[in-house]
């Protein structure tokens, strides 16, 4: 009985104090892999995840700045206050005062941020007026909120055309395709909730780089758990992620919204 008792403690200690985990608990969503901070709410800001409304006393605050790079784009700033960024728990319960950003052109997700600087290239902005937005979500992808309102920060910004100065974005030739960079391509098609290829394992040697080219009929996001890469998937068009795997390990890759898995990547 004794050694129960010690074993349940020792499970309980590396529970609380261990590394969090990036990975939620199977047949749960990011969202329900949850921390008992502030108030879940039913409402979701504008991507659709839900707002966790905490106190405006000592709440999450966020500032946005953008300054045009000397060579290409703009270097945005995030100014956070009663605010840290966790990427190594991303995915974990929620945590006071601490998880991600994210950035928005326009409405449209660009990125995920992890700290309080992030380059913006010119060939990601077109012609015209734009607004930037900056959100801040909790380890378990939910939004922080005030009164109802998703704590975030907005900047304005204005890229020119090619040739009439300020800002353009027009490279003076076109960029390998993100194919031609990876070692290793694999393309995947999700229709109708199903996935083709079926899902399996993708074999990689650490360093190797992979473009994953996925194309959904509904609009989703993709995620690579462990590296923590995002990338939205527009209905009906195919888009593609690089990545260099870096860690080895196992790695799931799956959809957000349709909570399906594509593939998973074992990294030797």
């Amino acid at each position: 009985m004794l050694a129960l008792v010690l074993l349940l403690a020792g499970g309980a200690a590396t529970g609380c104090g261990g590394r969090a985990t990036t990975h939620h608990k199977p047949g749960t969503s990011h969202q329900q892999a949850t921390g008992s901070v502030g108030t879940l709410l039913d409402t979701t800001d504008p991507t659709g995840h839900r707002l966790r409304e905490v106190p405006a006393e000592g709440a999450p605050e966020v500032r946005l700045a953008a300054r045009p790079d000397t060579e290409d784009g703009w270097n945005l700033q995030l100014t956070v206050k009663n605010f840290r960024f966790t990427p190594d728990s991303t995915g974990g319960a929620a945590l006071p005062g601490a998880g991600h950003a994210h950035l928005e052109l326009d409405g449209r997700k660009v990125a995920r941020l992890y700290g309080p600087w992030f380059h913006l290239p010119a060939a990601q902005v077109p012609e015209g007026a734009h607004t930037l937005t900056v959100r801040l979500y909790a380890d378990d992808h939910t939004a922080w909120a005030v009164a109802g309102k998703a704590v975030e920060g907005t900047a304005q910004l204005t890229a020119a055309a090619p040739g009439q100065g300020g800002h353009t974005h027009a490279p003076p030739s076109a960029p390998p395709s993100p194919e031609a960079q990876a070692d290793r391509t694999v393309a995947i098609t999700v229709r109708d909730g199903k996935v083709a290829p079926a899902p399996g394992r993708t074999e990689l040697r650490r360093g190797e780089s992979l473009a994953l080219r996925v194309t959904s009929d509904r609009a989703d996001t993709l995620h690579v758990h462990g590296y923590d890469k995002e990338l939205a998937l527009p209905a009906g068009q195919e888009a593609t992620l690089v990545l260099t795997a870096d860690r080895t390990g196992l790695f799931e890759v799956e959809t957000h919204e349709s909570r399906l898995v594509l593939t998973q990547l074992l990294v030797r």
